[in-house]
């Protein structure tokens, strides 16, 4: 069975030593857990104190983002060498944000992919629709393209160090979120074909997150789907005591 697998994404959110000063709590409340993987993605100038505080415990540490490149005169960015050299062992890859934001395409997504993994990290990619695309019947259609699009140049082994979050866009800081069943549905189809490009063991081994307007009082409830495997939590993973309470959910199988 899969275990549970809670992210907390900050965003461009805490400075370096409210950083550190969650990462310290979480690590005490949260670090003999064995039967779930928890994950926080503080922003980049707060990787190394953070990845320092929980070296050791369990606990995983992710950035939030990278460039393709290993180095380079690009300005501004940061690449999977150094994101590795901080204490990371995930990178978060094509968030909704980043593909609506700053424009990044399946093509860049899928470069960005491999750059993570030829370095040792291990990779939460980020799919999911529009509300457009939703409304219009194409969900499936999407998230079927963004993976085969996204995943193309892995090999079968590359699995092993993926985790896919769906968090449709339309439900990623709106307060909407997908319904438990909703969810499930795209959930099922993702394993589906995770099982067609990769073969079916290991797509019974991969983890698949939901994403969008997670909560504690929705958590338990998405979780009891067959097919969700933790969340990629956005705002209620800013206060420590919205997400240990997600940490700790009561999974009822």
């Amino acid at each position: 069975m899969r275990k549970p697998f809670i992210a907390g994404n900050w965003k461009m959110h805490k400075t370096v030593a409210e950083a550190v000063d969650f990462a310290k709590r979480l690590r005490e409340a949260a670090a003999r857990l064995t039967d779930r993987d928890v994950l926080i993605a503080p922003p980049f100038t707060a990787l190394y104190a953070v990845a320092e505080v929980l070296k050791g415990s369990g606990i995983h540490v992710a950035a939030q983002n990278l460039h393709e490149s290993r180095q380079g005169a690009f300005t501004g960015e940061v690449s999977g060498p150094m994101i590795a050299e901080a204490g990371c062992d995930y990178v978060l890859v094509g968030h909704s944000e980043r593909r609506t934001l700053f424009g990044e395409d399946d093509a860049l997504i899928a470069r960005k992919i491999e750059a993570a993994l030829e370095c040792g990290l291990k990779v939460i990619f980020c799919i999911g629709e529009t509300l457009q695309e939703r409304e219009a019947g194409l969900t499936a259609g999407v998230v079927e393209r963004q993976i085969k699009e996204g995943l193309k140049a892995l090999r079968n082994d590359d699995i092993k160090q993926l985790v896919i979050a769906y968090e449709p866009v339309w439900a990623i800081g709106t307060g909407k979120t997908a319904t438990p069943g909703q969810a499930e549905e795209v959930h099922a189809v993702i394993r589906t074909l995770a099982g067609r490009l990769f073969g079916e063991a290991a797509a019974d081994s991969l983890p698949i997150l939901y994403g969008g307007s997670v909560k504690p009082d929705n958590m338990a409830e998405l979780m009891a789907e067959k097919n969700v495997d933790g969340g990629l939590i956005g705002g209620a993973s800013l206060d420590f005591d919205s997400f240990f309470r997600m940490v700790m959910f009561d999974r009822k199988d």
